[in-house]
């Protein structure tokens, strides 16, 4: 298509029962751009399920796993029973969760009290007065088993319990370790717990064995725990993982739904939902909607200038581009530009077509093409799972890969080698034309290689035609837009108008004829003179014949410096819009230079008769194509975009459209 779709905006009005199947048919099918809202309120459903959605992604976290950023494609709305089961899930990882934090806290105060008991085990020092000498402040003694667990709850981080039969509890005798600045909060406990001290003989030195063996215990006990805590974490991990993808996906899904819901008009009853939709996909939607909502959905269509907001310049059309699959894989090429607008010429096919010639003019080789080609290919749709990723550009690959390799058989290259073709191109050069050549284009003047400076001249010759055509196709292209919107003014006499494409036509007829021997002939002045006075002009003429007043708008000496400016502009741009294609050649030309070289290396160095020089030249030709492919690969393709965006864009791309952006729940389905 070479003008974007139409588009109607389309009025429903839906009954709230059947919102969120008409929001999930939405979501799904992306068929309604429903524009941007300035502002959001958040209703009270977004925020309880973005508060359960956070709950989900803590749970997950801690379980280690890895949750979906959008909704998957067989995903449905949740209702009560799947957010009750997601609160249900946050609750049991939580407690889990919880637990793993107790028992790694207590863990560390008891190795932090192993520690300092372990330091001091050996002092010289009876036991008794290390509550002087350390940090700590030990108390050993009997604790009813039964209250220890309270006791234990009671003190929390304050204080470290530690059964001393066993490590595993069951017995009253506990070891009880404090920091020093809490021990009278830790005796205190202790009193109100009927805690029955032990004492330790007072010529007993250092710290008991005994204590420090149920310290050790205890942290071997903590580490089982821990263990147990891992596994458990394991099987939450197989047995919910399925389901938690599953709500988080639904609860996404719902959470774009709710969104939507919140920036709709609505009654106590009804929703207004408003949106553009492709011309041609409205009968298909309204048969949708009236099925699968029982016929409940009122619909209305609209024209875009029947729409109030677009006639005043408030709002501009979305704009859906439909392309086959070869020139779909340029519109990166031009979005990355701008969006046309909508009803004006769409110029991704052109965009393909060019871009295509061009980079194959500058990338011939057809060995390095075929490389493209395959990588195309590979990247394509019955490709490696693994390169999805780059299916976009599979389509771009395809074809600058198949145009290098036209253009490879065209100067006889394969892989840098020139000789590898030369007999096939003799054979079909003698059948068509009775005079066998070695290569059919020659770019590098060498008269060994048959060429001469001559050639190179036509050569970039062809070069800057083709820069006169891309040039006069953009020209046009503005032309034609300008006339569809309107602005008959810039149509006719603005200097990328029907003006100045008749100075661009003409000057290009005087150059052509003057080297085909002609000469600069007087009525050539009139040839020239008269765009240019229609470029000046043009704004006097254009407000003479709209009847605006007053004529010179600004003032005699603002319209004069104005038109001076435009003609210089004019002139020196199309001068250098035409000289810029030279670089296609130039390109071409270190192109060939840089496989001349790679092949003249590899063939002094395979001259040399041994393995050694049989294996260096293997080696320089196969790193020598890698770097032709990767670095003049990169650069032509830079040259190839800089020409579009500068040469041929800037001629009609003077203000960008919206893209048509449907509301989808999969942003990753959008091509």
């Amino acid at each position: 298509m070479i003008r974007p779709r139409k588009m109607k905006r389309v009025q429903m009005t839906v009954l709230k029962s059947d919102i969120n199947t008409i929001i999930e048919y939405l979501g799904r099918n992306g068929v309604m751009h429903l524009g941007e809202t300035d502002t959001i309120t958040e209703s009270a459903a977004v925020v309880r399920i973005k508060e359960l959605l956070d709950k989900l992604r803590t749970a997950c976290e801690f379980l280690g796993l890895a949750l979906p950023t959008e909704p998957e494609a067989d995903s449905v709305l949740p209702g009560e029973a799947e957010e009750a089961m997601a609160d249900r899930l946050c609750a049991a990882i939580n407690s889990l969760k919880e637990k793993e934090l107790a028992i790694r806290q207590e863990k560390q105060r008891i190795e932090e009290t192993f520690g300092e008991a372990k330091a001091f085990s050996h002092l010289n020092a009876p036991f008794a007065d290390l509550d002087q000498l350390s940090y700590l402040t030990l108390r050993v003694g009997r604790l009813d088993p039964k209250i220890q667990p309270e006791f234990k709850r009671r003190m929390g981080e304050r204080a470290a319990i530690v059964s001393l039969d066993g490590g595993k509890g069951g017995g009253d005798r506990i070891l009880a370790a404090s920091s020093r600045k809490g021990r009278f909060a830790l005796d205190s406990e202790l009193k109100n717990y009927a805690f029955e001290p032990i004492v330790i003989p007072k010529d007993y030195q250092g710290v008991p064995a005994e204590l420090l063996e149920g310290l050790e215990k205890r942290i071997d006990s903590i580490a089982q725990d821990l263990e147990k805590i891992v596994d458990e974490k394991t099987r939450m991990q197989d047995e919910n993982r399925i389901t938690l993808r599953r709500l988080v996906s639904s609860l996404l899904m719902a959470l774009a739904a709710e969104q939507l819901k919140s920036r709709l008009v609505s009654t106590s009853s009804i929703y207004l939902l408003s949106g553009w939709i492709p011309s041609d996909t409205i009968p298909k939607v309204a048969a949708d909607f009236s099925r699968i909502t029982g016929g409940r959905t009122a619909i209305r269509i609209y024209a875009p200038d029947e729409v109030p907001e677009v006639r005043d310049g408030g709002e501009k059309v979305p704009v859906s581009l439909k392309h086959g699959n070869f020139v779909r894989g340029f519109e990166g090429v031009v979005s990355s530009y701008g969006t046309p607008l909508y009803g004006s010429i769409d110029p991704t096919p052109l965009v393909a077509v060019f871009f295509t010639l061009l980079f194959g003019i500058m990338f011939g080789d057809l060995g390095q093409g075929f490389v493209l080609l395959l990588a195309g290919l590979l990247t394509g749709k019955y490709g490696p799972r693994t390169l999805a990723k780059f299916r976009n550009f599979s389509s771009p690959l395809i074809a600058v890969g198949i145009a290098s390799m036209v253009m490879g058989m065209l100067t006889g290259e394969i892989f840098t080698s020139e000789d590898l073709l030369s007999g096939p191109t003799r054979a079909l050069t003698a059948a068509l034309t009775g005079n066998p050549m070695d290569r059919i284009l020659t770019i590098i003047p060498l008269a060994e290689k048959g060429g001469s400076v001559k050639k190179l001249f036509y050569f970039f010759g062809f070069t800057v035609g083709m820069g006169v055509i891309l040039n006069s196709v953009g020209l046009l292209i503005n032309i034609i837009n300008c006339c569809i919107m309107k602005k008959y003014e810039t149509a006719f006499f603005a200097k990328t108008g029907l003006a100045g494409l008749l100075l661009f036509w003409y000057a290009i007829f005087i150059a052509l004829r003057c080297v085909l021997g002609g000469r600069f002939e007087r009525f050539d002045f009139a040839g020239l003179f008269i765009p240019v006075l229609c470029i000046f002009f043009g704004p006097v003429i254009w407000r003479c014949v709209a009847r605006e007043r007053p004529i010179l708008e600004h003032g005699l000496m603002t319209f004069i410096m104005e038109g001076f400016v435009e003609v210089m502009e004019t002139a020196s741009g199309y001068i250098s819009n035409t000289v810029s294609f030279l670089r296609v050649g130039a390109f071409a030309l270190s192109h060939a230079i840089l496989a001349y070289i790679v092949f003249r290396f590899t063939e002094e160095l395979a001259h040399t008769g041994s393995p050694a020089g049989s294996i260096s030249a293997l080696m320089v030709l196969i790193i020598g194509n890698i770097i032709v492919i990767v670095l003049e690969g990169m650069i032509v393709a830079i040259q190839v975009v800089r020409l579009q965006y500068y040469e041929f864009f800037s001629k009609f791309f003077t203000e960008t459209g919206v893209e048509f952006s449907p509301f989808r729940f999969r942003k990753s389905e959008i091509n």
